[in-house]
């Protein structure tokens, strides 16, 4: 299973358009390529995933009105978590912090994930959303960090990295398939 994560670090007790925004932006993403989309940290008041993707649908016309939000929820791969206080739930796999500084000794790969994925191996991509992005204790939670240039350190704005994440990952992914003439 792979999982996108939007991590909330611009206001835990108000939802904001920004929120909104970046939610409806990355659910068609997920959909496309088959991830899991999870927030993390969103004040919203104990709601289900199936309520939130029903209220975003209905004030936004990004991703069909909402359409892909709402096909993530019935196929049960929209998830809503709290902060996490000691990690995240077992089930999404390894935590993978996305950076443009990864720690050397925690750094992973975009291919190196695509490859231990594909013998299925479960990841659970954090983004930070937020001028701050990912606060520190996630970097330590993480077990490992991305950047999804691979090498090249250059800082996405927050909705490019929502979206070149999961068309990397699942890019490589198809081609090493395809190598091994898997299809």
């Amino acid at each position: 299973m792979l999982t996108l994560s939007l991590y909330n670090s611009y206001d835990p007790k108000k939802i904001h358009e920004a929120h909104l925004r970046a939610i409806a932006r990355a659910a068609p993403i997920c959909y496309a390529f088959n991830f899991h989309l999870a927030l993390v940290g969103f004040p919203f008041e104990k709601k289900k995933p199936a309520e939130i993707a029903m209220e975003i649908s209905e004030n936004t016309t990004i991703g069909e009105s909402g359409k892909y939000l709402l096909e993530l929820a019935k196929s049960n791969k929209f998830h809503v978590l709290e902060f996490p206080k000691s990690g995240f739930p077992p089930q999404f796999g390894n935590v993978v912090a996305t950076t443009r500084k990864p720690d050397e000794n925690k750094e992973i790969s975009s291919h190196q994930l695509a490859q231990r994925a594909l013998r299925g191996e479960s990841f659970m991509l954090v983004v930070g959303l937020g001028r701050h992005g990912l606060p520190k204790e996630i970097f330590k939670l993480a077990r490992y960090h991305l950047d999804i240039t691979d090498g090249k350190r250059i800082s996405l704005e927050t909705c490019t990295a929502i979206g070149s994440i999961p068309t990397k990952i699942r890019t490589l992914m198809e081609a090493l398939k395809w190598r091994k003439g898997i299809y």
